[in-house]
């Protein structure tokens, strides 16, 4: 694992459980940390888990989809640190539903925060990283950015999008020393997969219970057989991030899925 000792590493959707993940491995790896959220419940959960690990941190509240909210954050992350040299824009959605049941609202909703929120976060971490002549952005898009998938086409859009536009920025900077990259997440056992009208439970087969549809669509789609975990994206996202020679790439965490 690579040594950030001395470097800021800013998350956005840092309460969520891949956020958290990321937000403590960079801790842990000597990082000090920016964590962002738009509820400040969930900063004090994250902002605790990593003091635990000896860190210097700051939970700051912002809208991702909102340009001056998120110039506010990085200019509180300059005044407590002085510079941010890593962006990880992981904040996001999740939307299911057929085409008959999403309506234009639904589609705004998930394109809004998933498209436009990576846009505007690497467009203020650009801003901000330019004049040090160096910095990695890590966007986080989705086994959903690589393919099509039944009941989930604003959110599979909307992942599409965060891997396109990252190949299209991290040619612009390619020369200015900053790396841009995604982070393509498989199958995570929480979230829109399981529950009451998550992935698994849309998929049922007849007569399936929820839980029999997830072991089922767990073993046929991942060619390893087992889902993943928040701390094997975190894992890969700190490996990119230690990089200098790795831009432009959608790297996905998904047991072979994608392959």
């Amino acid at each position: 694992m690579s040594n950030f000792q001395g470097k800021v590493a800013l998350i956005t959707g840092a309460g969520g459980g891949i956020g958290k993940a990321i937000a403590v491995a960079f801790a842990k790896a000597g990082a000090k940390i920016v964590a962002v959220d738009l509820k400040e419940e969930f900063l004090v959960k994250v902002t605790e888990a990593v003091k635990a690990e000896g860190a210097e941190v700051i939970g700051v509240a912002g809208n991702v989809a909102d340009y001056e909210s998120v110039k506010n954050v990085y200019a509180k992350a300059t005044e407590a640190f002085g510079k941010v040299d890593i962006a990880v824009n992981n904040a996001g959605v999740v939307g299911i539903g057929s085409i008959e049941e999403i309506t234009p609202e639904e589609w705004d909703r998930v394109l809004g925060i998933n498209a436009k929120g990576v846009f505007v976060c690497t467009k203020v971490a650009v801003e901000n990283m330019k004049p040090n002549k160096s910095g990695a952005i890590i966007n986080t898009a989705s086994i959903a950015g690589k393919m099509g998938m039944s009941h989930l086409s604003h959110y599979v859009a909307s992942k599409f999008a965060v891997i396109g536009f990252t190949n299209s920025i991290a040619k612009e900077v390619a020369t200015t020393g900053i790396t841009v990259n995604a982070i393509c997440p498989g199958i995570i056992g929480t979230g829109m997969w399981r529950g009451e009208g998550g992935i698994a439970d849309r998929w049922k087969m007849e007569g399936e219970t929820e839980e029999q549809s997830w072991e089922r669509n767990k073993v046929n789609l991942i060619p390893q057989g087992v889902d993943q975990s928040p701390e094997d994206i975190a894992e890969a996202v700190l490996f990119i991030a230690g990089a200098k020679h790795i831009t432009g790439q959608a790297i996905a965490v998904d047991g072979g899925m994608t392959m």
